[in-house]
Parts: structure tokens; sequence; C-alpha cells
């Protein structure tokens, strides 16, 4: 392990004796480290990182200044879908890069050589598969499932209840839904529903997704869209609301890109 050795405040960390630290890691100034986290060989650790107790970090991460990994969720008196209960320790895999001040929630699991860019936030009991990408902003709500090779672009918007497939495209901005009810009526405790997104299916800039609509497998939804209801697979849908258009190209067809799916 290796400590910053100058400048204001070196050596000004808080490692609990429990914590297990793997070789040739560094680590900044100011980082809290609790009580039996496991930080694998070979990890970079900004200054300023919290690692909250539990927290289990694979070989070969990066964190960068200011992440704070393992955080407990809060809970409001009037909160819809954040509830009490006992979250296993944040894990992530090897080689990934958490940004500045990204804020991963315990009951969180990152896959291998996952990257999640800065200011994102991944809520609790969310699972991000390996080498996804998660874009600067984004906030991915808890009770989520994310697949291997998506990407999600800067400052979207996955909300609760969601899952995404495996090679999902996010574009910016774009805004998912689970509240038909709009936050009105004791009725709408029944019925949160997040979206699906079917293998290979992609949403362009800014559209909007409405609560329970499933993306098809390998289809487009236009940027500006919004969705009220699911879309066939295969199919370009355009609009508000979106109707289909017309058939994905070829060439753009996730078989046809030549990646290993």
């Amino acid at each position: 392990m290796t400590i910053e050795p100058s400048g204001a405040g070196a050596g000004m960390q808080s490692i609990a004796a429990s914590a297990e630290i793997g070789a040739n890691c560094r680590i900044g100034r100011f980082v809290v480290i609790d009580d039996g986290v496991v930080l694998g060989a070979g990890c970079v650790v900004g200054h300023g990182v919290v690692l909250h107790a539990g927290t289990w970090i694979g070989a070969g991460v990066r964190l960068d200044d200011g992440a704070n990994i393992g955080k407990q969720p809060m809970r409001s008196a009037s909160s819809a879908v954040t509830r009490e209960q006992a979250l296993p320790p944040a894990r992530i895999g090897d080689g990934a890069i958490v940004g500045t001040h990204a804020v991963i929630y315990a009951g969180a699991t990152l896959g291998d050589h996952v990257l999640v860019a800065d200011l994102a936030t991944v809520r609790e009991n969310v699972t991000v598969g390996s080498g996804t990408i998660v874009g600067r902003g984004v906030a991915i709500e808890n009770d989520c499932s994310i697949g291997t090779f998506c990407k999600l672009e800067t400052n979207a918007y996955i909300t609760a209840y969601s899952t995404l497939e495996d090679r999902v495209f996010i574009a910016p901005g774009v805004v998912t839904s689970n509240d038909n009810f709009v936050g009105r009526t004791k009725e709408r405790f029944r019925h949160f529903r997040g979206v699906t997104v079917r293998r290979g299916g992609r949403i362009g800039a800014h559209a909007t997704i409405l609560p329970g609509v499933t993306i098809g497998e390998d289809s487009l939804v236009a940027a500006g869209s919004v969705v009220t209801r699911d879309t066939p697979a295969g199919q370009i849908v355009v609009g508000s609301p979106a109707r289909p258009w017309r058939p994905v190209p070829d060439a753009q067809r996730l078989e046809n890109q030549g990646w290993e799916t």
C-alpha cells in the first residue's frame, strides 16, 4: 500500500484495522476506509474517497476523488419507493472505474470493467453488468437490473424497478418513469412499474418512456419521442405518442455489429 507522501494533510487517512488492503494500492489523502472493507490489489483510491463498512472492491479498480461507496439510502416519511431494509455491502468488480463524486449505494453490485462517470449515482439493490458505461450525471434508481455492455449516456434517468438487458443504448437526457398516478392517491403504491428495455434496444436523446413500457429487442426509439406502449422488436418508433415507422436498417442490427453478443 502506498500513501500519498507530501502536501498539507499527508497521511490523514482513516483506515480501520479490520480492512484488508491488497498489494500495490495507492491511497490518497483524507480517505476513509471503514471496518471490513476489502480492497483488491493494484487499486488507485483518490483523495477524499469514502468506503463504507463491508464494501468489497476487486483488483485494479480506480476510485476518483470524492467517490462514496456503500452509502446507506435515505428515507423520508413520504418516500414512495425507498424502504427500510438490511442491505449487503456494495461490491465493485475487477478493473472498474468510479468517477469523481460518484455515489454507489450499499446493496449495489458493479461487474468487472464497469465505468461509472463523474457525479453519477447507482442506488441500492442495483446490479450493473460487466463492461457497462454509466455516464456523467446518470441516476440509476433502486431495484434496477442493468445488463452487460450497456451505454447510459450523460444525465439519463433510469427509474426504480427497471430492467435493461444486454447491449442496451440510452442516449443523453432520456427519462423513464414508474408512476402513472404522478404522485397522487394511495392507489399509486400498488402500481409502481419501471420500464424494460430488451436486448439491444436503443433510446434516442430526450425521449420519455412511460411506466411499465417494454422497449422491444433491437428496436429504436427516435429522439424526443414519448413512448406510451410497448414497441415491437426490430422497429423504429417515432413521435408523441410514439408509433412504428420502419424496420431498423440491417446495418444497424445488433447481430451485424461483429460483437460477441
